[in-house]
C-alpha cells in the first residue's frame, strides 16, 4: 500500500493536522492515509487523539495546522455535499426507539429523501430483517449496534467512520458483526475504524495506526507490525511432564518460566525447540503462543491493555 505517491487519490489523508485544547496537544504533527477500499483501523489507548482526530475527518472540528482531504475534497468549513457520501456511526447513536426497526430506518431514509425500499435493503444488509417489525427499544445490545449500523449504510455511503461498534458486545454478537463488516469490505466500502479490540483489528483491519500522546507511532498491516517486533514465540508445556532445568538444556530457548502449572519456553527458533521436545514429551500436549497485535501495541505505546 502507497502512503505518500497517491494521496489525492486516497480516501482520507492527513499532512501535519495538529489540534490543541488548552495546555493538551490532542494532535501533534499527524500524518496519514487510508486508502479507498481500504479496511484502516486507529488504535490507542484513552486520551490518544483518536476520537479528536476522527472528528477533524468528519468536519466536526478544525484543525490548528496542517491539511485533511477526505474522497479528494476539503472537510471544512462543513461540507454537506460530503456528508452525503460518508457513512457515521458512533457509540451513541441516537433511535426513534417507539418505531420498528423497519420504521427508523424509514424515517432515516426519508430524511435522506430515499425511497422507503432502502430502509429494507439496509435492515437485510446487517442481517436484522427477522426484527423488522420489533420496536427498537425491544432490540438486544447486538442488534442496536446492527440498527445503528444500518442507520450509518441506509445511504449507501463511499467511507464509513465506526467508532468502537462492538465495545458493548458479548462475544458471540462480536463475532456476528464483523462478518457484516468483512462484507461490507469486500462490497469495495471504505472503512475507518477505531476500536479497543485488538484482536478484531488484528482479524479485520488491512492496515492500523497506532496513536499515542497525540502521535501516529506506527502504521502498517498487523501482520508486519507483529513480525517488526521479533517477539519471541511461547510453547507451553505441562509441568508434570518437562523440569525446568531440562527445558532450558535444549539448543535455541531463551527463557524458561513456570505459569499456571505450565512450563512456559520463550524461543526464536520454534523449530529447532520443537524437535527438541518432541524428543522428551509428546508434541499434542504443547501449545503454541505466538506474538500477537496485542503484544506489538503494548510495545510501542508502553501501556498497559485492557480490553
Amino acid at each position: 500500500m502507497s502512503t505518500g505517491d497517491s494521496r489525492s487519490n486516497a480516501a482520507v489523508a492527513l499532512d501535519g493536522v495538529r489540534k490543541r485544547y488548552g495546555k493538551v496537544q490532542a494532535l501533534d504533527g499527524v500524518s496519514l492515509t487510508v486508502e479507498r477500499g481500504e479496511f484502516f483501523g486507529i488504535l490507542g489507548p484513552n486520551g490518544a487523539g483518536k476520537t479528536t482526530l476522527v472528528e477533524i475527518v468528519e468536519g466536526l472540528r478544525t484543525p490548528d495546522a496542517g491539511s485533511v482531504s477526505v474522497l479528494g475534497e476539503s472537510p471544512w468549513p462543513r461540507n454537506t455535499a460530503l456528508l452525503r457520501r460518508l457513512g457515521i456511526q458512533t457509540q451513541s447513536s441516537a433511535f426513534f426507539t417507539r418505531l420498528t426497526a423497519l420504521e427508523h430506518l424509514r424515517t432515516v431514509a426519508a430524511l435522506y429523501r430515499l425511497e422507503a425500499a432502502a430502509a429494507r435493503r439496509a435492515l437485510d444488509l446487517v442481517d436484522l430483517g427477522e426484527q423488522a417489525d420489533s420496536r427498537v427499544d425491544n432490540l438486544s445490545g447486538g442488534q442496536r449496534q446492527r440498527l445503528a449500523l444500518a442507520t450509518a449504510l441506509i445511504h449507501e455511503p463511499e467511507l464509513i467512520f465506526l467508532d468502537e461498534p462492538t465495545a458493548a458486545l458479548d462475544p458471540a454478537a462480536r463475532r456476528s458483526l464483523w462478518e457484516v463488516l468483512r462484507a461490507l469490505k469486500g462490497d469495495g466500502r471504505t472503512i475507518v475504524y477505531t476500536t479497543h479490540h485488538l484482536d478484531e483489528a488484528e482479524a479485520l483491519c488491512d492496515r492500523v495506526a497506532i496513536i499515542a500522546r497525540g502521535s501516529v507511532l506506527a502504521v502498517d498491516s498487523p501482520h508486519n507490525l507483529v513480525r517488526s517486533l521479533a517477539a519471541p514465540t511461547r510453547l507451553l508445556v505441562p509441568a508434570h511432564r518437562i523440569t525446568v532445568e531440562d527445558a532450558r538444556r535444549l539448543a535455541g530457548v531463551d527463557q524458561v518460566t513456570v505459569e499456571a502449572g505450565e512450563v512456559v519456553i520463550s524461543t526464536r527458533t520454534v523449530n529447532q525447540v520443537l524437535v527438541a521436545l518432541g524428543g522428551l514429551v509428546d508434541l499434542e500436549e504443547i501449545q503454541t503462543r505466538t506474538a500477537t497485535l496485542e503484544d506489538a501495541y503494548l510495545e510501542l505505546t508502553g501501556t498497559e491493555h485492557h480490553s
